[in-house]
């Protein structure tokens, strides 16, 4: 990684131009400013969305607010560094899966959980495959995510699975397989990915003949408006 460096020039006046600069200043101002304001401004910091409701969240409770980055496909740190954070992996996440009260379990909510002491963005969405965690992944939706899922030490990300319609065929799992993407679409797709039991909470998951994946997102907010408002699958 390049780090940018910006070279300062020092420049230093005489004592008898610092003096008369002085003396010039107090004279005209007065001790005022002259109606103008002081040249400083300050940021307002963004808050996180509000947080859902009717949502069985894994955990049992909510997060830090995640660093974000707009949504272009290149990520970078929260603190605004020039350069990307590494993909997370299988050896950065812990796993949780959670449904939600009334959905009939048309749909899965994927949390994964940043358990090291460094950030790591999630990329894309992620591969899902149910049953054996043979063949292709599950394709995604058609959605963006609102911004790249960068995710600092205990932070959280979102995926959304849209699993049925009511009047298809289904096949009943316990388990799947997971796996992650780099920077580059549809990268990694011959990685091995990594099996996962279906949380107690869970159990069981009907699958129909062609299951959805939402984008990866920090903001669980984004993730139910398109699984239960927007309409697409």
């Amino acid at each position: 990684m390049r780090t940018a460096r910006t070279s300062w020039k020092t420049y230093t006046l005489g004592a008898a131009a610092v003096a008369a600069l002085l003396s010039s200043t107090a004279c005209d101002s007065g001790g005022t400013d002259n109606g103008k304001n002081p040249g400083v401004s300050g940021t307002p910091s963004a808050s996180g969305a509000a947080s859902p409701s009717g949502t069985t969240r894994p955990g049992g409770g909510g997060s830090t607010a995640p660093s974000q980055s707009a949504g272009d496909g290149s990520a970078k740190p929260g603190s605004g560094g020039g350069s990307s954070t590494a993909a997370c992996n299988d050896n950065d996440l812990s796993i949780d899966t959670s449904g939600w009260r009334q959905d009939s379990g048309q749909h899965l909510l994927i949390t994964a959980t940043n358990f090291t002491d460094k950030a790591c963005t999630l990329y894309h969405y992620p591969y899902v495959r149910f049953g054996t965690g043979i063949g292709a992944p599950v394709g995604a939706t058609e959605s963006k995510p609102r911004a790249v899922a960068t995710i600092g030490p205990k932070e959280k990300a979102y995926a959304g699975v849209f699993v049925f319609r009511a009047g298809q065929q289904t096949r009943t799992v316990t388990s799947f397989s997971l796996g992650y993407q780099d920077r580059a679409p549809d990268s990694n797709r011959d990685v091995a990915p990594l099996d996962i039991r279906l949380s107690d909470e869970v159990g069981s998951l009907t699958v129909g003949p062609d299951p959805r994946v939402t984008y990866w997102n920090t903001d669980l907010g984004a993730v139910e408006d398109f699984l239960f408002r927007s309409g697409n699958r």
